[in-house]
């Protein structure tokens, strides 16, 4: 089993990783010439954080040292960290942000599911903070198979993106941007819940299975979810074509709704015909059990 991974060991290199894609031009710094390290140099960061050299190491070196949002907030700066990845340093430096915690295990109302439900020819599904597809719909079940006969593992959505070959192939050349947001969420998750048994376990896990993963965790990058459109691939109709909505459910902010909304270009006709073949796979198979 790999050693579980220390809050501040994860600190150290997203402090490193970021400070060398900083150029000191970008940090507002007289260009000095050939360096032998890419990026600004420790020094260089400290200086315009406005904290001690020997502080600032320690902190990129992992020690265990207490450090306040101000100056949390001011490396955040130097290093030009976005909305997403200043959170994720807070996160790191054991720092509380105003985000909402992670309730296990989430429950879907009938009231929710009715609405997945009602969705029709949009797939549809419901994620908890762990990425757990926890809710579905028919139309999201015909187009990406049957969760209900998949274990929890499977329904993990991180899971799903790097061992389900018929999600690989339904994403087709979007996978790749696909995989590295959902490692980037993943990544983020992991920083808030580092001691929690459940994303360790899932972390070596997905190290030990897909090499793919571990490169792209290796990487450092903090995304959050963007609404997008999708173009996905479905073996017998061809090219589909979705809008993405998300939105948190507001009864239960750990829970996340997303919906893939056909685009009027003969997409919905082919979520039609989708949807009937999965219903018709589905009763065949119902009546086929009842006589065995």
């Amino acid at each position: 089993m790999a050693n579980k991974l220390d809050r501040y060991e994860e600190l150290s290199r997203f402090l490193r990783l970021r400070r060398e894609q900083i150029t000191p031009k970008q940090a507002g710094l007289p260009d000095s010439g050939r360096r032998r390290t890419p990026g600004l140099r420790r020094s260089e960061v400290a200086l315009l954080a406005d904290v001690g050299l020997d502080w600032y190491t320690y902190l990129e070196q992992g020690r265990h040292i207490n450090v306040s949002a101000e100056v949390l907030d001011r490396i955040a700066k130097v290093l030009r960290l976005d909305e997403s990845e200043r959170k994720h340093l807070y996160h790191l430096a054991r720092k509380q942000f105003p985000l909402s915690g992670t309730k296990q295990a989430n429950k879907v109302t009938p009231e929710l599911q009715r609405f997945l439900d009602s969705q029709n020819l949009s797939p549809t599904n419901v994620m908890d903070a762990r990425m757990n597809i926890i809710a579905w719909n028919e139309a999201y079940c015909a187009l990406n198979g049957n969760l209900a006969a998949m274990s929890d593992r499977e329904r993990n959505l991180v899971w799903m993106t790097f061992t389900s070959p018929r999600f690989r192939y339904i994403k087709g050349d979007q996978w790749e941007q696909h995989a590295r947001r959902i490692v980037a969420n993943f990544h983020a998750g992991y920083a808030r819940h580092v001691d929690d048994p459940w994303w360790i376990e899932q972390f070596e896990a997905l190290s030990q299975t897909s090499r793919e993963f571990r490169q792209f965790w290796d990487s450092h990058e903090v995304l959050d979810a963007i609404d997008a459109p999708k173009t996905l691939h479905c073996p017998n109709l061809g090219i589909l074509n979705f809008d993405l909505v998300t939105f948190h459910y507001l009864n239960d902010s750990n829970l996340t709704v997303t919906i893939h909304v056909p685009h009027p270009d003969g997409t919905v006709d082919k979520m039609q015909q989708l949807l009937y073949d999965y219903e018709s796979q589905q009763a065949e198979q119902l009546e086929s059990s009842r006589r065995v």
